[in-house]
């Protein structure tokens, strides 16, 4: 399972011309499923990303978390950051977990990451033609892959 999070000082998600979801203070969490993935990754990035020391404390230093500034968390499903472009220039998405493999996963780590910060997050709508919106904070944007947590 692999999570691209970015510190944004707001995000939104738009279909078809409609806002379904935005935040203010918090992260824009991309989220890709591959086949191999399992409630085990969902517990392991949920424990981790709250805890992740990336927004600025008093002196403007990296030394606060989620937890710590009670921000938001905007989840997006998107299976291209599971894309190979090893061959050729057309990605290949064969690594990427199908809807019915993806969709129970992707509403199992939304329900997961609410329990870890508390509070609602906002959602995508899965296989979705959406529109993401962020502004993002610092820049910062760190990637995540659970495949690399042992």
């Amino acid at each position: 399972m692999r999570a691209l999070l970015q510190r944004v000082s707001s995000a939104s998600v738009e279909t078809d011309g409609k806002t379904v979801s935005s935040i203010s203070q918090g992260l824009l969490i991309l989220l890709g499923i591959e086949e191999a993935d399992d409630e085990s990754d969902i517990a392991w990035l949920c424990q981790k990303i709250p805890q992740m020391r990336i927004f600025p404390d008093a002196e403007g230093k990296m030394n606060l978390s989620l937890h710590d500034t009670a921000g938001e968390a905007l989840v997006v499903s998107q299976f291209t950051l599971h894309a190979s472009t090893k061959k050729g220039n057309r990605p290949s998405f064969l690594k990427a977990a199908a809807p019915s493999k993806s969709q129970p996963l992707y509403e199992a780590f939304c329900a997961a990451m609410e329990t870890s910060i508390s509070k609602p997050i906002g959602r995508g709508i899965f296989g979705a033609d959406m529109k993401v919106s962020l502004t993002n904070d610092g820049p910062v944007t760190i990637w995540i892959d659970s495949r690399d947590k042992e």
